[in-house]
């Protein structure tokens, strides 16, 4: 079957197709292609089509699809069966070498997503403080939790749902929202309602509104005031984790929360997610303390085979200049093509990380990026995919540039994408 008629029949069993809805196309038009295998930088779809990927798995593929050391982690450790519901000592190793590598992780728990550990880091902050106010800033994405889908960004911000239907109004109520890298918002809220932060949970980089990068001394001030109130400080490193450098933005930018949500690349492409932090916090965790999280599959021993290897990998190969290297040539190449073709542009990029706002920057939040024209952003992703190179289907979403990408790949990529924004 080729994807028109695995969609059609998609649409019929599941809602909207897709069991993600970054994944149906619904900014940009048309339906998605399915695929049926992976290799390196390249998908392949069932029409018959190869595209250098950008978006690769939406981030766990640093070293590329399949790559053949994590394969065999996980072929070895499936001899042993795929999950056992006791402890095994593939979760440990993953722990150590959490341990570490992520600053503020003393202690380690495991989850099936990066969705449940922003849960269960909420949940711990609430438990650990006696407090229920939640800080969030707009457009970052933390996963579909009750407490933390408003204002949110990734696909509800696509589908133009910064809100979701379901969540109760009294839960909401205990959420405030401010604005990204806006001081004076931040010491407001802190001076009027600090004592009864539980909270405050962020992405250090955001990277579910586009890529927006923090101001200087943003962070600093947010740990600063967290610290005097006695809230928890949260940072989510779904997607920022392993990825921006082997301890995340916590190494890069030298400021540690007292909890981290982790994911992505900890489970080399097999569905994971981790929250971990000070050891006083962490000890309340059921069944040491009275905050109760489980799960029947976390830390299962196939997860934890590829995630340990992904990590070995990072330490061993330290891919983060050679990465920045290759995310930095089709970011110039793309702001190049832009200036020439008189097309207002802002590409941030944080390491391998990037996104394309089409509009004058800086884009410093969640209004500057909405901002910018997704018409144009259509076009140009429709271009590109027809050329071959498959990138991030929402200008609210962000490209992953993986070490599989060879410089031909780069190349061809640069090649296609300029020729994308002169057809605009």
């Amino acid at each position: 079957m080729n994807s028109d008629e695995l969609f059609s029949e998609s649409q019929i069993l599941i809602p909207g197709g897709v069991n993600s809805p970054v994944r149906a196309f619904g900014n940009v038009g048309g339906r998605p292609f399915f695929t049926k295998r992976a290799q390196g930088s390249r998908l392949y779809s069932c029409d018959g089509s190869e595209y250098i990927d950008f978006v690769c798995s939406w981030g766990p593929a640093i070293f590329g699809h399949n790559h053949p050391r994590i394969r065999k982690a996980v072929e070895r450790a499936l001899e042993n069966g795929t999950s056992f519901g006791t402890p095994c000592p593939a979760e440990l190793e993953m722990a150590r070498l959490i341990n570490k590598l992520v600053p503020c992780a003393e202690m380690v728990r495991m989850t099936n997503s990066g969705t449940e550990a922003t849960m269960s880091a909420i949940r711990l902050a609430r438990g650990y403080t006696g407090r229920d106010r939640i800080v969030k800033f707009a457009g970052c994405y933390h996963g579909h939790v009750d407490s933390l889908l408003v204002k949110a960004g990734s696909g509800a911000m696509t589908f133009g749902n910064p809100d979701s239907a379901g969540v109760p109004k009294s839960l909401a109520e205990l959420t405030t929202v401010l604005p990204f890298n806006d001081f004076g918002a931040l010491e407001k809220c802190f001076s009027e309602i600090g004592e009864e932060i539980a909270a405050v949970i962020m992405e250090p980089y955001p990277a579910n509104m586009g890529l927006l990068l923090p101001e200087k001394g943003f962070l600093k001030k947010v740990r600063e005031l967290c610290s005097a109130c006695g809230a928890v400080l949260i940072f989510d490193e779904v997607i920022t984790g392993f990825r921006l450098a082997a301890g995340g933005a916590q190494e890069l930018t030298g400021i540690k929360p007292d909890l981290c949500a982790l994911g992505k690349i900890i489970g080399g492409g097999l569905p994971v997610g981790a929250f971990c932090g000070r050891r006083e916090i962490m000890e309340n965790v059921s069944p040491l303390g009275k905050v109760y999280q489980a799960g029947t599959l976390s830390g299962n021993p196939l997860a934890m085979a590829a995630g340990v290897e992904s990590l070995k990998m990072i330490i061993e190969e330290n891919p983060y200049a050679e990465l920045e290297r290759k995310a930095e040539i089709l970011v110039s190449a793309i702001t190049l093509a832009a200036k020439e073709k008189g097309i207002p542009i802002c590409v941030p990029r944080a390491n391998s990380l990037f996104s394309v706002f089409f509009r004058e920057g800086p884009v410093r939040n969640a209004e500057d990026a909405i901002g910018a024209s997704s018409q144009v952003y259509k076009k140009y992703f429709a271009s590109a995919l027809a050329g071959g190179v498959y990138i991030a289907p929402s200008p609210f979403e962000i490209c992953f540039v993986s070490m599989a990408h060879s410089n031909g790949d780069l190349d061809k990529a640069c090649e296609v994408l300029t020729e994308s924004i002169r057809k605009l």
